[in-house]
C-alpha cells in the first residue's frame, strides 16, 4: 500500500473508533426516525374529552356551537357569577362566557378554566366562533348565507403547473416536493463540507502543534499527507452518512410496524385538520373528507423527478465540493499554530457557503435567473446552488459546464493549498498573514 493509502487508513480508523463517532452514528438515526414517527403517534393518542359550560348572554348560540370528539358543550340556565362561584363543585373543565354585545362591538368571548385547555382547543373555539359570528352578522343584514358559502367554495381555485418539454408534451410538477428535495440536498452538502472540512483543519493543526508531522513527513511527501487526511476524513463522513440512512430506514420501518401498525395515516391527517381549524362543523363530517394521503402524494411526485440523475449529481457535488473546501481548510491548518489564528482565514472560505443560504429563497423562486445561473457555475457556490436548481430541471450543457468548472476549481484550490501546506506545515512561531501566504505560493519547492 502506498503512503497516501496508509494515511487514509490511519485517518479513517482513528476516527471511526472514537466513542464520539459511535455515539453520534447511533443517536442520529434514532433522532431522525423519532422526528418522523413520534408526531404521527402523538396525533393518534386519545385526547381527554373537555366539558365546557356555556353562559350565553347574547342568546345567539344556544345549542348551536359545533362539537367534536374532544369537546362537549352544555348550556345550563345559570348566569356567569354563580357559575364562577360554583365552578369547582362541577365536573366542567371550563366556562365559556359569551357577553351580550359579542356581535355589536364586544368581539371577544372569555374562557375560565381550572387547568389550561391547550392551544388546539382554544383555536377550535376561536375559529368556530369567528365563523358563526360572521354568519350571524350576514343574517342580521339580510345577506343570503347560502350564496356566500357557494361563492367561497367555488372560488378556491388551485394552480396546477405543468412543464412543456421540447417534444411539445407536458408533465406535471410539484413545487413543494421539489423545494423540499432542493433544500435537503443543499443542507446536507453544507453540513458535510463545513463539519468535516473543519475536522481536516483541526487534525492538521493538532499534528503540527504536537510535532508529529515532522516524523511523518520524513517518509511521506506533504501533498500525499494532505490528500490522505482529506480523503480519510471524507470516508469517515460517507460511512456515517450511509449508516444513518440504513439505520434511519430500519428504525422507521420497525416503528411503523409496531407503534403505527393500527394507524391510518389518512385518517390522522383529516382528524388533525378538522380539530385544529374548528370546521363547521362536527366530527362526523370528517369522515366525508376525501383527501389524498400525503405519503402517496409525495411518492407520486417523486415519480415525476429523475431521482437517479439527481442522486448521481448530489454525490458528485457532495464529494468534489468537499475535496475543494477541505484542501483550503487543510492549508489554513498548516499555516497557523493555534485555533485563535484561524478566524482571519476561515471566514473568507465560509462566506461563499453562507451566501448560498442567503440567496437560497431567491434561487428557488428564480431558478432560471442570471444570478442563479452564475452562482451555479462558480465553483465555490455551485455545490449548493446547483442542487437547489436541479429538481426544477437544468439543461445538460449547463450541468456539464458547472461540473467542469467545479473539477477545475478543485485542481486549482488543491494546487494553492498544497503550496501553502508544504511551507506552512513545518513553520512554527510565526503568525501567517495573507501577504505571507501569497509569498509561499511562489516559493521554489
Amino acid at each position: 500500500m502506498n503512503s497516501t493509502g496508509l494515511i487514509i487508513k490511519r485517518e479513517y480508523l482513528s476516527r471511526v473508533k472514537k466513542n464520539s463517532f459511535i455515539i453520534m452514528t447511533l443517536l442520529g438515526p434514532l433522532l431522525l426516525a423519532a422526528i418522523m414517527i413520534v408526531p404521527i403517534w402523538l396525533a393518534t393518542q386519545e385526547k381527554s374529552e373537555l366539558r365546557i359550560e356555556v353562559i350565553d348572554e347574547s342568546f345567539l348560540f344556544k345549542d348551536l356551537i359545533p362539537e367534536n370528539e374532544n369537546i362537549r358543550f352544555d348550556y345550563p340556565p345559570v348566569s356567569v357569577i354563580p357559575a364562577q362561584e360554583n365552578f369547582y363543585n362541577t365536573n366542567y373543565d371550563a366556562i365559556l362566557y359569551i357577553p351580550h354585545n359579542v356581535i355589536s362591538g364586544g368581539n371577544a368571548v372569555k374562557i375560565f378554566y381550572k387547568t389550561p385547555l391547550g392551544f388546539a382547543a382554544e383555536e377550535y373555539i376561536a375559529s368556530t366562533f369567528s365563523k358563526m359570528a360572521y354568519n350571524v352578522i350576514l343574517l342580521k343584514n339580510k345577506v343570503d348565507i347560502k350564496t356566500i358559502k357557494i361563492a367561497a367554495q367555488n372560488s378556491q381555485i388551485k394552480v396546477l403547473s405543468e412543464k412543456i418539454k421540447t417534444d411539445g408534451k407536458s408533465e406535471k410538477q410539484n413545487s413543494g416536493t421539489f423545494i423540499a428535495i432542493a433544500i435537503g440536498a443543499g443542507v446536507l452538502i453544507y453540513m458535510f463540507i463545513f463539519m468535516y472540512g473543519v475536522q481536516v483543519m483541526r487534525g492538521v493543526m493538532e499534528e503540527k502543534s504536537n510535532r508529529i508531522v515532522e516524523v511523518i513527513l520524513s517518509s511521506v511527501k506533504p501533498f500525499q499527507f494532505m490528500m490522505g487526511k482529506i480523503i480519510g476524513i471524507a470516508l469517515v463522513g460517507l460511512t456515517q452518512f450511509v449508516i444513518w440512512c440504513v439505520l434511519t430506514f430500519s428504525i422507521y420501518s420497525i416503528g411503523s410496524a409496531t407503534l403505527l401498525k393500527n394507524i391510518d395515516i389518512k385518517q390522522v391527517q383529516q382528524k388533525e385538520e378538522v380539530y385544529s381549524i374548528g370546521a363547521d362543523l362536527n366530527y362526523e363530517k370528517m369522515k366525508q373528507i376525501d383527501k389524498a394521503n400525503v405519503v402517496t402524494q409525495v411518492w407520486n411526485d417523486l415519480k415525476l423527478i429523475d431521482v437517479k440523475a439527481i442522486t448521481l449529481a448530489f454525490l458528485f457535488y457532495f464529494l468534489i465540493g468537499y475535496f475543494m473546501y477541505a484542501a483550503l481548510f487543510a492549508a489554513v491548518g498548516a499555516a497557523v499554530d493555534n485555533e485563535a489564528d484561524t478566524q482571519q482565514f476561515v471566514l473568507p472560505i465560509t462566506i461563499p457557503l453562507i451566501l448560498c443560504f442567503v440567496v437560497a429563497q431567491f434561487v428557488i423562486q428564480n431558478p432560471e435567473s442570471n444570478i442563479t445561473y452564475w452562482l451555479s457555475i462558480i465553483p465555490f457556490t455551485s455545490p449548493i446552488v446547483m442542487m437547489l436548481r436541479l429538481p426544477f430541471g437544468v439543461p445538460i450543457n449547463e450541468l456539464i459546464l458547472s461540473m467542469s468548472f467545479l473539477v477545475a476549481g478543485f485542481f486549482i484550490t488543491t494546487w494553492i493549498a498544497a503550496r501553502i501546506y508544504k511551507t506552512g506545515i513545518l513553520l512554527y512561531g510565526k503568525k501567517a498573514s495573507w501577504r505571507e501566504l501569497t509569498k509561499w505560493l511562489f516559493y521554489k519547492q
